[in-house]
């Protein structure tokens, strides 16, 4: 068992627990975490990761913001790929235990927490924890209304996207895509108010077999996840993902110059690691 200590205490998971928010309350968590709080209590965590990566081949440049054993509420955890900083037993696995949360997933994400890593081995989870999910499908969840969708992540052996409505607005995660055709679809089914892109720089990663550095594009760029913005109709757009990895890391304060002459997203938001927003 991995043993995860946070560099900021309990202060995070507390304050989540203490909010009662009049809309919907979201924490970035850094990489492409998230915490989600309704105005009703129903509390979701989106891919939360706490790892360190695999250095000195991916090395994490943010804080651990939570010890996942200080998670004491929560009603369900959502991945949206297979990838280590989104399906990951020593951030996932304590919290399922501790809460009783579901864990909603693809299939590959799935087979990762329940045979590759076999988080059962480590953590008390009911294998009723578990639910795949898939494209197509809506889910329940307290006061949320969960869509799961398509996601373009060529990286990915099969991503989602997830929309989230809720009375008060309606809430977008993408994983790691990048923008496709069919995002105009989506774009003119759902009234996005607040849409989660991850985005980065292309920089060089060592290559895991040769040791090699490579370069590597794993995230959107500037004029892509702008593109994906605009195609998904995003009142306001979060970047993610560009504080997490040396070499691939980003300024999301470029991004106001490559979205002003475009209709969508209005308004871009610049979060850092611990930052709240309300939708």
């Amino acid at each position: 068992m991995v043993d995860i200590e946070s560099d900021w205490g309990a202060w995070l998971p507390r304050s989540v627990e203490a909010a009662s928010p009049d809309t919907v309350a979201v924490w970035y968590l850094g990489c492409n975490g998230f915490f989600l709080k309704g105005n009703r209590g129903t509390t979701i965590a989106i891919d939360p990761y706490v790892g360190i990566g695999d250095p000195p081949r991916t090395v994490r440049m943010i804080p651990i913001p939570f010890d996942p054993d200080d998670i004491t509420t929560m009603d369900a955890v959502l991945a949206t790929h297979e990838h280590t900083d989104h399906t990951h037993g020593p951030s996932q696995g304590p919290i399922l235990e501790s809460t009783d949360a579901h864990f909603y997933g693809p299939d590959d994400s799935i087979q990762v927490a329940r045979k590759t890593e076999a988080w059962q081995s480590e953590y008390d989870i009911d294998d009723t924890q578990f639910r795949i999910i898939s494209e197509g499908e809506t889910i329940d969840i307290g006061e949320f209304t969960v869509h799961v969708e398509y996601a373009h992540d060529p990286d990915s052996t099969h991503p989602v996207s997830y929309v989230i409505e809720h009375e008060t607005g309606t809430f977008f995660h993408g994983g790691d895509t990048k923008p496709h055709e069919d995002f105009d679809a989506l774009g003119n089914e759902y009234d996005i108010d607040l849409g989660v892109l991850a985005f980065g720089s292309i920089g060089n990663i060592d290559d895991k077999t040769t040791g090699e550095p490579v370069q590597t594009k794993w995230y959107a760029t500037e004029n892509e996840i702008i593109r994906a913005a605009a195609d998904l109709n995003i009142d306001r757009l979060l970047p993610s993902h560009w504080d997490m990895w040396k070499g691939l890391t980003a300024d999301p304060t470029a991004l106001h110059t490559h979205a002003r002459s475009y209709i969508s997203p209005r308004v871009l938001e610049i979060a850092e690691i611990g930052d709240r927003i309300n939708l």
